[in-house]
């Protein structure tokens, strides 16, 4: 019977549904996390009477014949680029994205990786770093005698040093963008990868058009709803007791079959 396997079709996708779900309930704490929502796709169809096809002489034609499904398939895992809410931290070095960007990091492989995970620090050199210890680019360095460090909205670090009153720039931060966001690779660490669906990334200064601006002090935290991903998490565990119970009611009809004398 077909509705066996149909009925398997979908609790492997409401399977895969749950994971993603649970995956966005473990990150709700985690700095900048977006969101995932699984998307399905309906499977071949099989033409047991094909419409618009001849049905006499005269020329009359099947209006809609018949066609029977084969199931259900998971056609993506979308991630969902929604802004997160922002939260004080009052950490110096905390950065929080408003609007459309990632900060670029430095990977040891030397290849470019991108976060919106804004909870930096300082190495041994001076340079703002990840909690990871990756460079964020273009490489900043705070000065060992800096009493105050700022960063403006617009990117630009200045520091006041020791005996001086005017502050000093010493460097800019810039930010990426992609046509295709979503079309980013996550690696885990709260890092992204550019890949052919997200395209090559724009660099520009944060406040120039099409690109966020920064807020000191704060950190962008995830987009999770827990309250809809719940919601979600009951549509998705009630479509997968009533497939079971397609297949549980497949299985009375084949033992009737079975027991025909």
């Amino acid at each position: 019977m077909r509705s066996l396997s149909i009925g398997a079709t979908g609790m492997l996708a409401q399977q895969l549904n749950v994971e993603v779900i649970s995956n966005n309930l473990a990150n709700m704490s985690t700095t900048g996390f977006k969101r995932q929502r699984a998307e399905f796709q309906d499977l071949l169809y099989e033409n047991i009477k094909r419409m618009g096809t001849s049905s006499s002489d005269a020329g009359t034609v099947i209006p809609s014949g018949i066609q029977l499904g084969t199931g259900v398939k998971t056609g993506s895992v979308y991630r969902i680029m929604g802004q997160g809410n922002m939260t004080m931290t009052e950490n110096t070095y905390d950065l929080g994205i408003q609007g459309r960007g990632y900060f670029r990091v430095e990977l040891p492989s030397g290849d470019e990786a991108f976060t919106r995970a804004g909870a930096f620090q300082l190495n041994g050199d001076g340079q703002l770093v990840t909690q990871d210890g990756y460079t964020i680019q273009p490489g900043i360095v705070i000065p060992e005698n800096a009493v105050s460090v700022s960063i403006s909205a617009t990117g630009e670090v200045a520091v006041t040093l020791t005996g001086q009153v005017a502050p000093q720039v010493v460097g800019q931060l810039d930010l990426a963008t992609f046509v295709n966001p979503a079309g980013l690779e996550a690696t885990g660490d709260n890092l992204f990868l550019e890949t052919p669906a997200s395209g090559a990334p724009t660099i520009g200064i944060p406040g120039d058009a099409g690109f966020g601006t920064l807020l000191q002090g704060y950190v962008e935290v995830s987009n999770v709803n827990p309250v809809q991903e719940i919601t979600n998490l009951i549509s998705a565990q009630r479509a997968y007791e009533l497939n079971s119970k397609v297949i549980t009611a497949s299985d009375d009809m084949l033992q009737t079959i079975t027991q025909l004398r």
